[in-house]
């Protein structure tokens, strides 16, 4: 078949077309990768004065009106702070990173305000020392925020996050003498504490507790945390939160306090203290699961004034008691199962004006009771009697009798 001259110049001419069509596009995407590489802008910080040139304050000016990502490298050992700084605004993100020999951010002198205010998106802070600071070290109310090998010591709050703020990353650092470490007013959707150290926090290492519900799709993620000698390691409520392989050691008055909703508390290691273990007070449906307990001054897990709680497959050795259960809701029943307590210096279950579902618990070598069951006596004279419905569970031989139901106010406060 013959092809007239006609089409060959007709199929010449759109292949011709069609390549500078792709040469435009392969133009215009590198054009637009080296524009992104143009506007980003690199600032060092040199002088730790308040302010001045080469100061962080200097910085957070440039950085606010940068046409890309920005980052400030801190080459100085100290910053001494003063005054407020300006928030962090760039829409673009901005890296604030310490140089290799480290660099601390003093906050002793600052009056009021955060040392660093996080007001935009995509901001990380790496390798920075913030102390003595007597409101918040960071301030996050943004989204898409990372903090990561940080120290944040002898602050009022190392991190406060706000309630619009979520999708963040707090990891490898090191909160020391805070009152709180880090603390969330609201639900957090898809953000991660993981890997940190928390010692001396005055209040709680991590506060994450709301007045009423926030149950938002999405869940904070505490895990693989290691807390020591806090009044209490993590107080938690009312926020869709999972706490999980972290290490408790030396709280005062509780390594996890619950309230509220929305919490599950698994795979946990909890040891030492003058405190409990783990308390719920008024909790609905938390999970408390597969977690170890052992050396507590006072009783390793108590669920008081709560309903439908599951208590599951935890282990306790040398606490001083077992497991409470305390004036929950009869109509919604605390269960209890698969739990294993060993050698309890008093009692392994306290049951005091509650009705919980004890199934398939082992009770070994108690030193008083293996279990106790007793009314509760309230104020107006009126009494509160236990009701717990018992399955298949072993209570191991004790000094004393293996069950014994005492009528008579609790001694439980």
């Amino acid at each position: 078949m013959r092809v007239s001259l006609r089409s060959i110049i007709a199929i010449a001419v759109f292949l011709g077309v069609a390549a500078l069509v792709v040469l435009g596009r392969q133009f215009e995407v590198r054009r637009a990768g080296s524009e992104s590489l143009s506007n980003a802008v690199s600032l060092t910080v040199t002088n730790g004065a308040d302010r001045g040139p080469g100061t962080l304050r200097e910085a957070l000016f440039l950085a606010a009106t940068a046409p890309g990502p920005t980052r400030i490298s801190l080459q100085v050992p100290r910053i001494s702070l003063t005054s407020p700084l300006p928030p962090i605004v760039n829409s673009h993100g901005v890296n604030i990173v310490a140089g290799h020999a480290g660099s601390e951010i003093d906050a002793q002198a600052l009056s009021s305000g955060p040392a660093l205010d996080v007001a935009a998106a995509n901001v990380s802070v790496d390798g920075v020392a913030i102390r003595h600071c007597s409101n918040a070290a960071i301030l996050v109310r943004a989204v898409h925020f990372s903090l990561e090998n940080a120290t944040l010591e002898s602050c009022d709050v190392g991190v406060d996050v706000a309630e619009n703020a979520h999708d963040l990353l707090l990891e490898h650092n090191r909160f020391i003498n805070d009152r709180i470490g880090v603390r969330f007013t609201a639900a957090s959707s898809d953000t991660t504490v993981a890997a940190n150290e928390f010692s001396g926090e005055k209040d709680a290492g991590i506060w994450a507790v709301r007045g009423q519900t926030d149950l938002q799709p999405g869940t904070l993620s505490v895990r693989a945390n290691r807390f020591d000698s806090d009044r209490s390691g993590m107080v938690a409520g009312n926020i869709n939160i999972i706490a999980e392989q972290n290490e408790f050691s030396g709280a005062q008055a509780a390594a996890v306090d619950l309230v509220g909703a929305g919490v599950v508390v698994r795979g946990n290691r909890v040891s030492g203290g003058s405190g409990m273990g783990i308390i719920a007070e008024g909790v609905r449906a938390a999970v408390i699961d597969n977690n170890e307990l052992n050396g507590l001054a006072a009783y390793g897990i108590m669920i008081r004034g709560s309903s439908n709680a599951l208590v599951r497959a935890n282990r306790l050795y040398g606490c001083a008691y077992g497991m409470a259960f305390v004036l929950g809701d009869s109509r919604s029943p605390t269960t209890a199962v698969d739990n294993i307590i060993i050698e309890p210096r008093y009692d392994g279950i306290d049951v005091v004006g509650d009705a919980p579902i004890l199934r398939r618990n082992h009770v070994i070598k108690p030193h008083a009771f293996a279990i106790r069951i007793e009314e509760f006596q309230r104020p107006d004279g009126s009494k509160v009697v236990s009701a717990p419905f018992l399955d298949d569970n072993s209570f191991g031989p004790s000094p004393a009798t293996a069950a014994a139901t005492r009528r008579g106010r609790s001694s439980l406060q």
